[in-house]
């Protein structure tokens, strides 16, 4: 069993205590709709990203009227932004890695609105490169430790069984993460043996972890964090920030 990853638990902690339920459904729409057209298909048995986001999108409840207009915007059946898929790196106070997925319709507009949030909150917007390094691409799905009736013993092996490359014991869930291609596989083999999975995702796991201790900076962390998820057109912030769980309480 693999130490805590608690760069995980920022988005996850995130997510749960997050009120702002229009703009997640907005920006799984318009995840659904780059699925569809980089995937060239609007069936999510014929593409997988798509099934994904979609996933995704019933998991918080967005309406399936919803889903089907980001699908159809996708297909051109439907009017809808062009939206680029840009990749932003740099650096948040106490030297913590930060990299952000963005969909705009705007390149100048967000690379300037996003430059401006770093400068304003004691970071750095870097060059292309800069952070992507410590970074991987991985799939990520958790599981409720209060929903399974399997130990943990249980739980490694099937997961293991399943195709998965590792797994993480946090507080209230357990981490189990995959190779990209290994994400949906290894999740339907798990609810195939009746394992609830709590949020299955691609994420962009670092390598190396920044321990942040010290109070002041921690918040100054989490608060950029905060505002960078907040933006339009960013879909995901990942940072390698390792944040002791009182601080995250509090800021929560």
């Amino acid at each position: 069993m693999a130490g805590h990853s608690k760069w995980a638990n920022i988005k996850h902690k995130k997510a749960r205590s997050d009120e702002k339920r229009g703009k997640e459904f907005t920006k799984i729409a318009k995840e659904i709709t780059i699925a569809v057209r980089t995937g060239n298909s609007g069936d999510p048995e014929a593409n997988s990203k798509l099934k994904l986001a979609i996933q995704k999108a019933k998991a918080i409840n967005m309406p399936n009227e919803n889903i089907a207009r980001a699908i159809k915007k996708g297909t051109g059946d439907a009017e809808g932004d062009a939206y680029e898929e840009i990749v932003y790196e740099g650096y948040a106070p106490g030297g913590v890695a930060v990299l952000l997925e963005i969909a705009t319709d705007n390149r100048n507009r967000t690379a300037s609105e996003v430059r401006h949030l770093f400068s304003k909150n004691n970071g750095n917007l870097g060059e292309t490169g800069c952070v992507a390094w410590m970074f991987k691409r991985v799939g990520l799905i958790t599981l409720s430790k209060e929903k399974i009736s399997l130990d943990e013993d249980e739980i490694m092996l099937k997961s293991l069984e399943a195709g998965a490359d590792d797994i993480k014991s946090e507080d209230d869930v357990y981490e189990i993460i995959t190779a990209p291609e290994l994400l949906m596989e290894v999740k339907d083999a798990l609810e195939a043996e009746k394992i609830d999975t709590e949020m299955a995702d691609l994420i962009m796991m670092p390598d190396t972890i920044v321990d942040v201790n010290d109070e002041a900076t921690a918040v100054k962390v989490l608060k950029l964090i905060d505002l960078l998820e907040d933006h339009d057109d960013v879909q995901n912030v990942y940072s390698n920030a390792n944040i002791p769980d009182e601080i995250m309480e509090q800021f929560s």
